[in-house]
This record gives C-alpha cells, structure tokens and sequence, in this order.
C-alpha cells in the first residue's frame, strides 16, 4: 500500500517545535484540568463530562478529511483531560498501585503499536491520510496519554521524587530521544513516539509541581488558575498555526518515500 502513488490530505500536523511546544502544554492542562473538575464537582459526573467531551472532539476532528490546527489540538486536549482521569479512576477505584497502572497502560500502548503497524505497516505520522490510520493514530495517543499519567505519578510518588523532581527527571529522559536521533542514528519514528510518550509526565509533572498546594510539595498556584494560564496559551499558539498554516502537512505523496526508508 505504501507504493501506491496516492495524493491524500494528511490529517495531522507537521512535527515542528510548534507542535511539541503545544503537545507539553496540553499534557499539562490535562492534567490540572482533570485534578480541579475532580475535586470541584462530583467525581463519576466530571468523568462523565470528561468523556462526553472527549467523544465529541473525536467526531469532529475525524469528519474533517484533513488537518485543521483547532479541531485537531482540541481532541489532543480532551484526550489528555480524559487519559488523566482514566489512568487515575483505574488506581482509585480498583485500587491498583501505579506499578500495575503503569505497566498495563504500557502493555495497552504496545498492543496499539503492534496493530498499527500490522495493518498498516509503519507507524508514521507522516502517512495518517486515511480514516482507519487517523483511529490507530488516537488510540495511540489516547494510550500515550494514560500510560505517561500513570508513569508520572509512578515517579513523584512511588518513587518519592516528588512533583519538582519528577519534573527534571522527565525533562533529562526527554533530551535521550533526540540526542539518539540526531547523533545515535535512531529510527525516526521510534524517537518520536519516545519522545511523545515522555511529553506526557513532564507536563503532568509540571501541572502538579504549580498547582499543588506547598505542603504537597507544589507552589500553591491552584489546579484552577494553573490550568487557566495553560489553556490561554494553547489558544493564542493554535490561533497563530490557524493563521499561518505553519505546520499543515499538504500530501501523503513525501511521507510515502519517508515510510519505505524507515
């Protein structure tokens, strides 16, 4: 399939540092925004109303054709409001330790890959031209999402590194990915998915180290202010890529020769 000379609108951005930069903050706004609807409102309607959200994005992203810079960081959003709460409904209600959280998000995500590039045969961002690789793609990100959650918490807590060190750790972690492309040689596409794997407790990590309150070892900001500050500057970054058009990928026709060589 992947020598096909096929054209097709891609429905995922261009990796530029734009999008990592908006990726870290969604993470972290998933995160603040999940801790304050849990404690605000009632827990199993937050969920609730997290899911339902969550739904509603996907629909809307996956019936555009292509990409669109607002419906698409709008699912990524409602994807880690909604990862949060799986990953911490799943240690709460069942009682499970973040370990086993941890190590069966890691077995979903796994699984994800495995039939992803099955069925499709790489697992490429640069290939998402079609209906049924956009789904392996949010099942991906979504189990990103709940894997990263787990782990983070794994570490400030299990780990007794705290918010603050949780942080650094994840941040040193981050570095190893593109140190590993850029000079090991590593496969593209496997330095990305690290790399976007490890996004996600950073900015859970950072969310938690600003928002929690002193004596839990954060700054005392608020979940509710923290998560304010975040979502504005989503929206002023993805207006901007509106605008632009800075990272809209035109044809799949490129990332066809970039998957072959991968």
């Amino acid at each position: 399939p992947l020598r096909r000379a096929r054209v097709a609108a891609l429905r995922v951005p261009q990796i530029t540092l734009a999008f990592w930069v908006i990726k870290g903050l969604s993470t972290a706004l998933g995160e603040s925004t999940s801790d304050y609807l849990v404690v605000t409102i009632d827990p199993v309607l937050a969920v609730t109303i997290g899911f339902g959200a969550f739904v509603v994005a996907l629909a809307v992203q996956l019936t555009r054709g292509h990409y669109l810079a607002w419906a698409y960081w709008l699912t990524v959003v409602m994807v880690g409001v909604f990862g949060t709460m799986a990953a911490d409904v799943v240690h709460v209600v069942l009682g499970l330790s973040y370990a086993v959280v941890s190590l069966a998000c890691a077995i979903t995500l796994a699984a994800v890959f495995w039939s992803w590039h099955r069925v499709e045969g790489t697992l490429s961002v640069h290939t998402i031209d079609t209906w049924r690789r956009e789904l392996f793609y949010w099942a991906a990100v979504m189990a990103t999402f709940a894997t990263g959650t787990a782990v983070g918490d794994l570490a400030a807590i299990t780990f007794h590194l705290g918010y603050l060190g949780a942080l650094l750790a994840f941040a040193v972690a981050l570095v190893v990915p593109g140190i590993g492309f850029r000079f090991w040689r590593w496969n593209p596409i496997l330095a990305f998915w690290v790399a976007y794997v490890l996004t996600r407790p950073l900015g859970a990590s950072f969310a938690d180290w600003t928002g929690k309150s002193v004596g839990r070892g954060g700054l005392g900001w608020g979940d509710g202010p923290v998560s304010l500050v975040l979502a504005l500057a989503i929206v002023a970054l993805v207006g901007w890529l509106t605008v632009s058009r800075a990272d809209v990928q035109v044809t799949s026709q490129d990332a066809v020769t970039e998957a072959e060589s991968a």
